[in-house]
């Protein structure tokens, strides 16, 4: 995603070649679908062909990771029907290949060739976006947490370990791909070379070592990169060969100072935008005079989001400032302010947009697809089911603190820091810098709480005492840095810790991963303890179908599962107080909620709503 927005474009029409023209009409039937023959997409100076005809790529980007599996024919059905001939897809590293050499193709929502079945099954052709980086608001941008684990290793760079799991992870992708190639009677058209690479960087070696990487591997292309136009003007990180996409910019005509032989297209432009925890409402974008006059050029594009849907679980990253404050995660709702929502249902920026495109005659007047249905249930109340303190995962011993990416190998979830503070030692309380949510605890007892996102300089004050003391510190984390030259933080502490001037040493680092293994054990723990980190359990009756929106306004920073399928984070400083959860996931009675809260203590209720906002 590249990070400023540019609006207005002018007004004005496609030349290809000498020829003002209108693409193909679907109307007439002339607009070529994928249909399991072979087909070839090329480049020109003047734009893309399909079988040697002009093409108009009408894309729109969503990604299966943050769609329902049981749900990702009709979030298609409902762009094609908008009047897209394109799907534009994320592949997403971190998901695929958790540990070094072990990928997932298969399950749920990694099954991303499933995907790309579907949209050709649909008649839609596929722009596939595989990274290895891809931002995308989502956790390190795609890349694998093992990177973090033990050497520091400089991310999307030429560095031989980053390129050792570059190569692995192409390799694997491309022969998962490459019956889905148009050439050979798929539907993917074109491949992304990284994303938004000059925002990052400036070595033209490492991108070409992208595009190598797939060649070697047997896709031959073509490919395009993706960026903001001052920062390609400046980095130069065009390459020859290649498509340039445009993200966030008024037109393509800036395009001819870097290249004459290649073609410009709008990769990214933006029908709405993310929002961030902590600001003051969730982001709304008025699009419909820039996409009229993206219309109105004939200009091949690429909306993102055409529909966003949900970063469930643990997917949602975080911006910063190029040193790493002003950090900034992201919410768990990728709503996005799309033309499709997050639980999959047209907005009036659809009808818009829709309206728009049948009128310039590039595409057919299909029916709109059936809305999918909605449900809601009355409030219940939660009742205390244990603590997180009582299901804790592997446990290491150091002199001083160390991240738990360190420490545990481990990219998510929480760790606990615990040390003793020896008996007549005081002062003031120093640490390293927290990442990203800390609480502190002496002898059980809660003494406050820092936040990245809200950075001060803790200041406890801990007074003498004639015996030893135990000091806990309990670390939440957001998703990591997935933009900008702060790429790579790691999660928990990483440093000395100082009491008075005075390091304390010898901490036990436990770690809380929360996947689907400590989860499961953790939904089987009896309430037998008055520590803080509660775990609390509801149940739901669904009176109808459809999906529900779980409001969580009542509580105050955590996480939510139902039925052992994780929604996401959940936080009192909004702007979102309500979790998406599928249809698919639940069942008529007796669902299970299961609520670990960071600061609560006593039961509170949760509800259904059918909506996101409002009532």
């Amino acid at each position: 995603m590249y990070l400023t927005r540019r609006s207005a474009f002018a007004l004005g029409f496609f030349s290809f070649g000498h020829h003002l023209i209108k693409p193909v009409c679907a109307a007439e039937g002339r607009e070529l679908c994928p249909d399991g023959q072979a087909h070839s997409f090329t480049l020109h100076p003047e734009g893309f062909r399909l079988d040697g005809v002009p093409m108009q790529i009408r894309s729109g980007e969503m990604h299966p990771a943050r769609i329902p599996r049981e749900e990702w024919s009709a979030r298609i059905a409902m762009a094609k029907s908008m009047g897209l001939n394109t799907i534009s897809i994320y592949v997403i590293w971190n998901i695929l290949e958790r540990s070094p050499g072990h990928f997932d193709f298969h399950t749920d929502r990694c099954n991303f060739p499933a995907f790309i079945q579907l949209c050709q099954d649909a008649g839609l052709w596929v722009f596939l976006r595989p990274g290895p980086y891809i931002c995308g608001e989502w956790d390190l941008g795609g890349l694998p947490a093992y990177l973090l684990f033990d050497e520091d290793i400089p991310l999307r760079t030429r560095d031989p370990r980053f390129l050792k799991a570059s190569q692995r992870y192409i390799t694997a992708i491309a022969s998962s791909i490459r019956p889905y190639m148009a050439v050979n009677g798929g539907p993917i058209i074109m491949i992304q070379v990284e994303n938004e690479y000059a925002s990052f960087g400036n070595d033209r070696t490492y991108m070409a070592w992208i595009r190598e990487a797939w060649l070697q591997a047997g896709i031959s292309g073509p490919f395009s990169t993706a960026d903001g136009l001052p920062q390609l003007t400046e980095k130069r990180t065009a390459l020859s060969g290649c498509a340039i996409g445009l993200d966030g910019e008024d037109d393509i005509s800036g395009v001819k100072n870097i290249s004459a032989q290649d073609p410009a297209w709008i990769s990214e432009a933006y029908p709405g935008w993310l929002t961030h925890w902590g600001e003051n409402d969730l982001a709304r974008v008025e699009f419909t005079k820039d996409f009229s006059a993206i219309v109105a050029k004939g200009l091949s594009f690429n909306l993102y989001v055409v529909h966003g849907g949900t970063n469930f679980g643990f997917g949602a990253g975080a911006n910063a400032h190029r040193d790493g404050s002003g950090f900034q995660p992201v919410i768990t709702s990728y709503d996005y302010d799309a033309p499709i929502d997050e639980a999959g249902r047209p907005t009036k920026k659809y009808y818009t947009f829709r309206n728009l495109l049948i009128s310039a005659g590039v595409c057919k007047d299909l029916t709109v697809p059936e809305l999918p249905p909605m449900t809601e249930f009355k409030p219940v109340k939660a009742y205390r089911a244990g603590s997180l303190w009582e299901g804790p995962g592997i446990a290491v011993v150091c002199e001083n603190p160390v991240s738990m990416e360190r420490a545990l190998h481990q990219g998510q979830g929480m760790a606990l820091y615990q040390t003793t503070i020896p008996a007549g030692m005081s002062g003031m309380l120093e640490l390293p810098a927290v990442h990203d949510y800390a609480r502190f605890f002496l002898d059980g007892a809660d003494i406050g709480t820092v936040s990245r996102t809200n950075p001060r300089k803790a200041s406890f004050v801990i007074s003498e005492a004639e015996r030893p003391r135990q000091l806990d510190i309990l670390i939440d984390t957001f998703g990591h840095i997935g933009y900008g030259a702060a790429l790579g933080d790691r999660k928990g502490l990483e440093g000395q810790v100082s009491l008075g001037g005075k390091p304390l040493r010898n901490w036990i680092i436990t770690g809380f991963p929360l996947d689907d293994s400590h989860v499961s054990a953790l939904r089987a723990l009896p309430d037998q303890t008055t520590r803080y980190g509660f775990l609390f359990k509801a149940y739901f009756d669904r009176p109808s179908t459809g999906g529900v929106y779980i409001d969580m306004s009542a509580w105050k920073k955590g996480y939510v599962w139902v039925n052992g399928h994780a929604l996401g984070r959940f936080w009192e400083m909004g702007p979102q107080y309500r979790l998406f959860c599928p249809a698919s996931w639940m069942r008529s009675s007796g669902n299970e909620v299961l609520i670990l809260d960071y600061h609560q203590e006593n039961p509170a209720s949760v509800r259904g709503y059918k909506t996101l906002t409002g009532l």
